[in-house]
């Protein structure tokens, strides 16, 4: 196959990949923890009320946030053809992008605001190229 061929497959199921399991486990934090009156869908109410919340409403999401950047940026790295730490960071900077527009649509406390942008995007993103990087020397 074409390695510019290989490498947009890469991240785009990098991507597909990393947006899944986030979406997931979101989901499952709304199961496990759901916020009392509030559609988890309604962007606005979940707005007003972020700010209110206790911690525990805060685990899935950190959690999404790292793991579907992990898997992402690990999927990536192992199929992409070529330059496949760039396209590790490359999803790391997508899913970081995101997370700074969701930390501004949804304003949480200030600690998972800097946890989330400082530890789930790029820190997960070197660890999942590492990781893959792993698998492929098998």
């Amino acid at each position: 196959m074409n390695p510019i061929i290989k490498n947009i497959l890469a991240v785009v199921l990098g991507w597909f990949a990393g947006s899944i399991i986030n979406m997931g486990l979101i989901q499952a934090g709304n199961t496990i923890f759901p916020i009392e009156g509030i559609d988890p869908n309604d962007m606005e109410a979940l707005a007003a009320v972020m700010p209110t919340l206790p911690n525990e409403h805060f685990i899935f999401p950190l959690l999404a946030h790292a793991l579907g950047t992990l898997a992402g940026a690990t999927i990536a790295y192992y199929f992409a053809a070529t330059h496949k730490m760039k396209f590790a960071i490359a999803i790391g900077s997508l899913f970081l992008l995101g997370g700074i527009a969701v930390n501004y649509m949804l304003p949480g406390p200030t600690w998972f605001a800097v946890a989330d942008i400082a530890l789930a995007y790029i820190p997960m993103a070197l660890i999942g190229a590492k990781l893959a990087q792993s698998f492929s020397k098998k």
